[in-house]
């Protein structure tokens, strides 16, 4: 009865969250209004002088003043550079070409009532989550990919496809720096553990490999708590999907599996052809040191996703007769692209308010401060790392950028946890949880633009309190599941990579 009631309870915390965050603007107009915020508030701080240092600089920092000449200059001039530059914006129209293309000549919908559908039922969740998790090896093309399709999964087999949207946002976003392999993150992260930790006496630095053994469990472990919440609190909570979203899909016929079988030789010569380019000696898609990790391979992920859906999406089309000539191909990236004016109107906005949330330092001048506060409690334990776990959680929600953020934490926190006897790969280790947990309820995240955009296909009136009462749950337990995972490591003496223990 107690359960029953601590559920009710907690569902109607989501349900206020979702009624108060429905009431909000539209997502453009409350961009803009958060731009005008973040305008205003450069002008109140700025009266007070308020300035900091960033860690690892000499020099001091000032908020600058967006209500100034040279604030009113930089909002002009930058303002269409803020929009093409918008990062996220390249990314997604590319995806969405080959994307769009493969889903307009309708191979995903065939790949999916030919592989996922078939699948059992009872693994379905955790494939999705599972699927998310890993996405980051496509690094944010994830966001764009996994989502819509976890939601088409669900749809098809019975189950509310804003569960599975929000199965696949978890996964992408609260599970971004898990893997079963050594990925990009782990060494921009790593590099910039060893930068700081070479400006003190120390023999300690941090490799990619350093953090190898706790990402591995992490994955497992996550996919698990992702799949209880999904099917215990967010199914729960929305309850049978009453919509009609019309994209059921029908048994495929013999000349749509002919497509989907050239769709699928298509694809091994393309990526026979990538494994070619990568192993042939001195290969461009390699660091100078012969190295995948960074590489331009990693670096040019997003076209190289692109290619290949362009390519599958031909060869089915093809097959099947959607496409007659190359004026088809371009016919269906067109039809793709008119899909997205509602995300590029969005981006608009929203590019410009993350933009002067940067210039202004207002967002590093919270990282900062909330830093040094922390290292002043100066306690020594671990309630110390769990204290900067739960910082880093906060203020990751203002700055979004993971590498970013631990650019700023990495000079005060690393340094100070030597003195204390920690290792800094352990270090980084709270610090990766803390920072990929909140991604799926940031509005710093801008993909959470293109989130709300796919959900909106099966619920019109869906806004951003939608959105981030579906997520809080998966944020909430992701989170603690992940700090419950680091002490069980730290207790249990288990390494959390190849010779990395907690204390140096």
């Amino acid at each position: 009865m107690s359960k029953q009631k601590e559920h009710s309870t907690f569902s109607r915390l989501l349900n206020g969250i979702e009624r108060v965050g429905n009431k909000l603007p539209d997502p453009f107009i409350l961009f803009v209004y958060l731009a005008v915020g973040v305008i205003i508030v450069s002008w109140i701080i700025s009266l007070f002088n308020v300035t900091f240092t960033v860690p690892g600089k000499e020099e001091e920092v000032a908020i600058k003043n967006l209500i100034s000449s040279e604030g009113l200059q930089y909002m002009l001039t930058s303002m269409l550079d803020n929009f093409v530059g918008f990062k996220p914006l390249g990314i997604v129209l590319a995806m969405m070409l080959g994307i769009g293309l493969a889903d307009k000549v309708g191979l995903i919908e065939t790949f999916i009532k030919n592989t996922i559908l078939k699948a059992p039922k009872s693994l379905i969740t955790y494939a999705v989550i599972f699927t998310g998790i890993l996405g980051n090896l496509a690094a944010d093309a994830a966001f764009v990919i996994v989502p819509p399709l976890a939601a088409m999964v669900f749809y098809n087999v019975g189950r509310h496809p804003l569960a599975g949207l929000a199965a696949g946002f978890a996964g992408v976003g609260s599970g971004f720096t898990a893997n079963i392999l050594v990925t990009n993150t782990d060494a921009v992260l790593s590099g910039i553990s060893s930068e700081v930790m070479a400006t003190i006496d120390t023999a300690a630095t941090v490799t990619p490999v350093d953090n190898y053994y706790f990402m591995l469990v992490s994955v497992v472990v996550l996919s698990v708590a992702g799949a209880f919440i999904t099917e215990k609190v967010v199914e729960t909570r929305l309850g049978v999907y009453e919509g009609n979203a019309q994209k059921e899909f029908e048994d495929t016929t013999p000349i749509e599996r002919k497509g989907l079988r050239n769709a699928g030789l298509a694809s091994l010569v393309y990526i026979g052809l990538i494994v070619l380019l990568l192993f042939i000696p001195n290969s461009p898609l390699r660091n100078e040191e012969g190295g995948l990790i960074p590489s331009p391979f990693l670096d040019g992920i997003v076209p190289i996703l692109m290619l290949f859906f362009i390519t599958i999406g031909v060869a089915y089309g093809v097959t099947v007769g959607k496409i007659e000539s190359t004026r088809s191909i371009a016919k269906f990236m067109g039809e793709a692209m008119k899909d997205m004016s509602g995300f590029i109107v969005l981006i608009f906005a929203a590019a410009q308010f993350i933009a002067y949330f940067e210039w202004t330092n207002i967002g590093s001048w919270l990282a900062v401060s909330g830093a040094q506060f922390l290292e002043s409690i100066g306690v020594t334990g671990l309630g110390v790392v769990v204290g900067f776990v739960l910082l880093t959680a906060l203020l990751s929600i203002f700055i979004f950028s993971g590498s970013a953020l631990w650019a700023l934490e990495a000079p005060i926190f690393l340094k100070m946890f030597s003195f204390l006897g920690y290792h800094p790969a352990f270090i980084q280790a709270a610090y990766r949880i803390a920072d990929s947990s909140t991604n799926i309820i940031t509005p710093m995240n801008p993909y959470i633009i293109i989130v709300l955009a796919f959900m909106r296909e099966y619920d019109k009136k869906a806004g951003l309190g939608t959105l981030i009462a579906l997520m809080l749950p998966y944020s909430l337990t992701f989170l603690f599941v992940w700090i419950v995972l680091l002490l069980a490591f730290v207790f249990l003496g288990i390494p959390f990579g190849p010779g990395v223990e907690v204390y140096l």
